[in-house]
């Protein structure tokens, strides 16, 4: 998501180092990238397999469908059958690739099922029936929601906010948890657009941070990693040198001291 350009638009500011980022991925062993074709439109997709491409055989590409873009970089619903099955196919399209190895349905807000929401998961079930996709996840939804999308058919992924300031999808975690699925949380340092708490300024992540000597944001990831075996991560990042700080993260070990002052971390102030 942080490699097109500002905004999640059009293309990125270096495309040699978007390019750079992708493959030191796969370098220090990242078999896992999440990415979705309206995320550009059409740019993500296309650095992956120009960076790539042919992908190494252990590599998962996860992506997402239910909305697309304006002319303009706006957000709009795509969640329709028929839209996501176009959206499916326009990602295999640009991936170069027969299967995707999982999607998630960006179904909306979060809330209770509907009739549409049985039909967006109805579409995406034929769709891994078809061969199109090895797995269906879900993406921002709630616990009711999942329950009902499991009943449909088997979820492999869900992907909600979550981090250590925002834990409003916990039950959704526990429910992961329980049914061995796994729970991708965007946003895990805090949302990169618009107004939101920034995780590494909590003033606890910035102690441990110290103590440890390691970065707020690792601290912050490897909180999420300590917190479930079911976390997987994806955190984003336009950079070399960042990424291989975020892929640190999964060697930093939380004390039972560190665990106990990130229990209950004080309050922080929203960003702009």
């Amino acid at each position: 998501m942080q490699l097109p350009g500002p905004g999640v638009f059009g293309p990125p500011k270096d495309r040699d180092q978007a390019l750079s980022v992708l493959r030191r991925s796969v370098e220090l062993g990242i078999n896992h990238i999440d990415t979705a074709q309206y995320y550009g439109p059409d740019v993500a997709n296309e650095l992956i397999y120009s960076a790539l491409h042919p992908y190494p055989s252990d590599l998962v590409l996860v992506s997402k469908v239910g909305a697309g873009r304006d002319e303009t970089g706006g957000w709009l619903p795509a969640n329709k059958p028929e839209e996501l099955r176009a959206g499916v196919e326009a990602n295999l399209a640009s991936l170069h690739v027969d299967q995707l190895g999982a999607v998630n349905l960006r179904s909306g807000e979060a809330g209770e099922p509907n009739d549409l929401f049985d039909a967006q998961v109805g579409a995406m079930a034929a769709m891994q029936e078809a061969g199109m996709i090895a797995g269906v996840g879900v993406s921002n939804v709630s616990l009711a929601q999942l329950e009902r999308a499991r009943s449909i058919t088997e979820i492999v992924c869900v992907q909600n906010a979550y981090n250590l300031r925002d834990r409003g999808s916990e039950p959704v975690l526990e429910a992961c948890e329980a049914a061995a699925i796994a729970f991708v949380p965007f946003f895990p340092l805090g949302s990169a657009f618009g107004a939101s708490v920034d995780v590494t300024a909590d003033q606890a992540v910035i102690n441990v941070a110290h103590r440890l000597d390691a970065t707020p944001a690792q601290v912050a990831l490897a909180w999420l990693l300590a917190r479930s075996a079911q976390i997987l991560l994806i955190p984003g990042t336009s950079s070399v040198g960042h990424l291989e700080e975020n892929f640190a993260s999964a060697s930093l070990v939380l004390d039972d001291q560190a665990l106990h002052e990130l229990a209950a971390p004080t309050p922080v102030t929203a960003t702009k």
